[in-house]
């Protein structure tokens, strides 16, 4: 009877101790998580304005670069009117003393300064105005009466303008030669030399209204936009809705929220609805850029960034609350450790008997504490399980901020190749230029995805190679060899199928201009060979870039895979840019010990060597089909 009674002290001590756990863990909930969870409800909702505001600050900026797009658009039809306005030919042709017998000379000289003028991409066609006393002013295809544009509604306005370039709005013209289009022009007046005060034309650089509309499509701030132009008089010049075109503009709340500030963002009601008016202003025209986006877009796209900041919160008042349990716990275990330790030296005393009957509780405590132990364990196996996947996804961040870096450097050298030969009025190889830049794009930008196959990357490589050829004419060679072949017309894709592997994109682009800008064109004949190679030994796959030129000292050309930015010369110039880049990507594509390979001696070349794994690389049967 003693013994009973002293065994269900004993489990009365544990209840005890179980009961003075909740009594902590109800001090808790009052005293920490419900004001914790006040404070992360108030946090949120400051948090969100603030995001609300980055994200139409943000919208403003996306508008401004449209803007200065457009800016540089207008600005290079304005000087190709210029060119032809300032062109003394011009006014001497279209002067109202010309005899006829030259003005057939005239029309052919007039013929060669329009077709210039049409060399620009931008112009969609140049019309010149003239008195119908012209013999060509009834051609209507480049030539016109200059009294058809007294009905049109911006007439007085290029009458007033003096000779100042006056741009309309986009408006809907018939043409004989081809179909109706949309366009918008720049008109300016032309005036008689010999009469000043009389106005001897017009001449109009229309621009196809196309230009515009591939413009704003760039503007991306919300599904729900619309993104328009307006005259600074509230008529609208340029909108998806053609039916629109010419005519005022008929939020007022929009024309007063703009009328203000050159640009800006302004909230808005109208019709019940909230939402934001981001405007800015193109100096070219003085046209106002308006874009109206639901503030209930802008809310979600808030709410999308503040998501993060609310799961970094949460998770630090989850492990706060962790912490806190922890150590209640071990006050918990530490007193129920010391009861543990009398029921074990009864149990010693009794036998598996009373074991067994200290096992059936009233209260069922123990096993209360085991499933609370229980929900523990899986507690700490799911934080596990988060700490992983966040490593997983710094992994990828890393990959992509690493394959974000790429020197940009080539597509600047290019567009001023591009600029040189349009200099020259060499069309065609402005045309060749073009179409090999944009090959490049397509092959470098891959739909957005990071990685590419191996053939694509060797064509991005070629497509790099053709277009440096340009550049330098004659000043080196490539030949591409796969799998023993030498092919310098092409990448052949012959035995090795390279379309079955796939590595992360841009990886041999900044190896080969190495070789040609490090290596070729600093040697002293600038003249050399680049050899491109592709095979596969064993388990791994090896893509190979070797010059003949001046090469670089072992130590110097390790260095280059080590260090991330480039080891910079006296003269202040850079070498071998992006090789530590490449490098650090493929370890974390294929893992650590692949990688990069350098062989350089001063005046003898140099080879560098990719090295992926195969089996990272080989393409899934789905990826293939897409």
């Amino acid at each position: 009877m003693y013994l009973k009674n002293r065994r269900w002290t004993f489990i009365s001590m544990i209840g005890k101790g179980v009961l003075a756990a909740r009594l902590w863990l109800i001090a808790y909930v009052v005293l920490i998580l419900i004001p914790a969870s006040i404070f992360l409800y108030v946090y949120s909702q400051r948090y969100s304005h603030i995001l609300e505001d980055e994200v139409t600050r943000s919208m403003l900026q996306t508008l401004k670069q449209a803007e200065i797009n457009l800016d540089h658009q207008f600005g290079s039809l304005s000087d190709t009117s210029n060119t032809m306005f300032l062109n003394p030919k011009l006014l001497q042709y279209l002067s109202n003393s010309i005899p006829y017998s030259e003005q057939i000379d005239a029309l052919k000289e007039l013929r060669y300064l329009m077709d210039n003028g049409q060399t620009n991409s931008n112009v969609f066609r140049v019309r010149l105005y003239v008195d119908e006393s012209k013999l060509f002013s009834h051609e209507r295809v480049n030539f016109f009466p200059k009294d058809t544009l007294k009905t049109r509604p911006w007439y007085e306005t290029v009458i007033n303008a003096g000779g100042r370039l006056v741009w309309t709005g986009v408006y809907k013209e018939s043409f004989i030669d081809r179909e109706d289009a949309y366009i918008y022009s720049g008109i300016r007046l032309l005036r008689d030399p010999d009469h000043y005060d009389n106005p001897s034309g017009f001449l109009s650089i229309d621009v196809d209204a196309k230009t515009l509309e591939n413009t704003l499509s760039t503007i991306v701030l919300n599904k729900d936009q619309r993104v328009f132009m307006i005259a600074p008089d509230g008529t609208i010049v340029f909108h998806k809705d053609e039916s629109l075109l010419g005519k005022k503009l008929e939020s007022e709340a929009v024309l007063q929220a703009i009328a203000t500030n050159k640009e800006g963002v302004s909230p808005i009601v109208e019709n019940d609805n909230q939402q934001y008016v981001v405007y800015t202003t193109v100096n070219a025209t003085g046209w106002k850029l308006v874009a109206e986006v639901p503030k209930k877009g802008i809310n979600s796209r808030a709410t999308s960034l503040n998501q993060f900041s609310s799961v970094a919160t949460l998770t630090g008042v989850t492990i706060l609350f962790l912490i806190l349990v922890f150590i209640l716990l071990a006050f918990i275990v530490q007193g129920m450790n010391r009861r543990v330790q009398t029921v074990i030296k009864v149990i010693k005393r009794e036998g598996v008997a009373g074991l067994e009957e200290m096992s059936v509780t009233p209260d069922g405590d123990f096993n209360f504490l085991e499933k609370s132990v229980d929900h523990l364990i899986h507690r700490v196996k799911d934080l596990m399980e988060e700490t992983y996947k966040s490593k997983v996804q710094e992994r990828e961040a890393q990959l992509r901020a690493l394959q974000a870096q790429i020197n940009p450097h080539f597509l600047y050298n290019t567009l001023d190749t591009i600029n040189w030969i349009a200099i020259g009025h060499k069309a065609h190889d402005i045309s060749q230029m073009i179409g090999g830049l944009a090959r490049y794009f397509r092959l470098s930008l891959n739909k957005g995805k990071d990685v590419v196959t191996v053939t694509d990357e060797l064509e991005l490589a070629k497509v790099y190679l053709e277009i440096q050829q340009t550049r330098f004419p004659k000043s080196f060679e490539f030949v591409f060899d796969l799998a023993g072949k030498e092919e310098s017309d092409g990448v052949q894709n012959e035995g090795l199928q390279l379309d079955s592997y796939v590595i992360p994109k841009l990886t041999l682009q900044p190896i080969v201009e190495n070789a040609l800008l490090h290596g070729i064109r600093k040697s002293k004949g600038k003249t050399g060979k680049i050899t491109i190679r592709a095979y596969i030994e064993g388990e791994d796959l090896f893509l190979s870039v070797t010059d003949d030129g001046i090469g670089m000292d072992p130590d110097f050309a390790q260095s280059q895979l080590t260090e991330p930015r480039p080891v910079m010369r006296t003269d202040g110039s850079g070498s071998s840019y992006g090789l530590y880049n490449v490098n650090e990507r493929i370890r974390l594509f294929s893992g650590e010990a692949y990688g990069l390979c350098i062989h350089s001696q001063p005046g003898e070349g140099t080879t560098i060597t990719v090295r992926f794994n195969v089996s990272a690389t080989k393409r899934s049967s789905s990826s293939l089909n897409e």
